[in-house]
């Protein structure tokens, strides 16, 4: 019970790591608010977690909209009187050099990813930082520190968040709140299993990405879920404004 008692707003619960993460979250004891704009995948999140004997709530939430944002974290205030920690989850890929991305992909990216954080925190701060105490996990990527080709708008916008992340850790660690971002490595979620599948040949690309990391596999999103567990919970009290590396070695490793 790591998380016993504390209210959670993860943002894109619905699939993949999030979800991974709000079931892991509330199985510590954490009340989990799944916060996504797929209504009918936060409802089935939900339900799954309180069949499970956890307790968690669906919010429609945008986070591309301030408004959106700010309606949920009050409705998350109203319902439970704070908010002790919020993972910034939800974000969305893009592919191609960047002579080839058509600019409303380069925005929408961008919109998701970096905006999408940006309004969600701006929503929720001012909570955080009233009880002087939060927990805040950005979701950056291993892409944001090297280069992978292909990936110019994904890798810009992480590279963002992980920016973010350590100037917010300035501000606001005087209200003992922190700020971590979690950086994986190629994840198998539904995205990336669609990707794989429409790739001209699945197995070789599957293979190509699993030579970039040391472990020869791909991740798990229950390996991104008990990162993100750790800096949810009080154990990572003394880690503030860092890097969290979920990447199999795909950063610091480099196979002969």
């Amino acid at each position: 019970m790591r998380l016993k008692d504390k209210i959670v707003i993860i943002t894109g619960a619905g699939s993949g790591i999030g979800k991974s993460t709000a079931v892991l979250f509330a199985s510590e004891g954490a009340t989990v608010v799944i916060a996504d704009v797929q209504v009918d995948s936060g409802k089935a999140a939900v339900a799954e977690i309180e069949a499970a004997g956890g307790k968690a709530l669906f919010i429609p939430c945008d986070v591309t909209d301030a408004a959106s944002t700010r309606v949920m974290a009050d409705q998350v205030v109203n319902a439970f009187g704070r908010i002790d920690v919020l993972f910034n989850n939800a974000g969305i890929s893009g592919v191609g050099p960047v002579h080839e991305v058509a600019e409303e992909v380069w925005e929408r990216v961008m919109r998701v990813n970096v905006t999408g954080v940006f309004l969600t925190c701006k929503a929720v701060l001012p909570y955080m930082m009233n009880s002087k105490t939060g927990s805040i996990i950005n979701m950056s990527s291993s892409i944001a520190e090297i280069g992978v080709a292909q990936r110019a708008s994904y890798s810009a916008s992480k590279g963002a968040v992980l920016s973010l992340t350590k100037t917010m850790q300035v501000d606001y660690a005087p209200y003992g709140i922190r700020v971590n971002a979690l950086l994986p490595g190629t994840i198998m979620t539904p995205f990336v299993e669609e990707y794989l599948k429409e790739s001209p040949d699945p197995e070789a690309s599957v293979a190509a990405i699993k030579r970039r990391q040391l472990s020869g596999e791909l991740g798990k999103p229950k390996d991104v879920a008990r990162a993100a567990l750790f800096l949810a919970s009080d154990e990572s009290e003394f880690v503030m404004g860092s890097p969290f590396y979920v990447d199999g070695g795909l950063v610091f490793g480099k196979n002969a």
